[in-house]
């Protein structure tokens, strides 16, 4: 009974720990995706797409370019990147 205890404890263990090394790598492989795509359109809300719009529309320049490729690409050749 005792060696049967054991084992069982062995197996939960064993099982607990594969499945957080799975986890890391999980959560590691999707930081790693969203740093090489940058922040993507879909990640910011409305209220955010505003503001970067409002920024963007002070300058004639960023402007024109945010009615040509986008205020995410425009934002970003005029300010750098996104803060949010």
């Amino acid at each position: 009974m005792k060696s049967l205890t054991i084992l069982i404890f062995c197996c939960m263990i064993a099982a607990c720990l594969s499945a957080g090394v799975f986890v890391k790598r999980d959560v590691a492989s999707a930081v790693v995706r969203q740093k090489r795509a940058g922040t993507a359109p879909a990640d910011l809300t409305v209220a955010q797409l505003e503001s970067l719009k409002e920024v963007c529309e002070a300058n004639l320049a960023c402007e024109h370019m945010m009615d040509v490729s986008g205020i995410i690409a425009a934002y970003t050749a005029y300010y750098g990147p996104i803060p949010y």
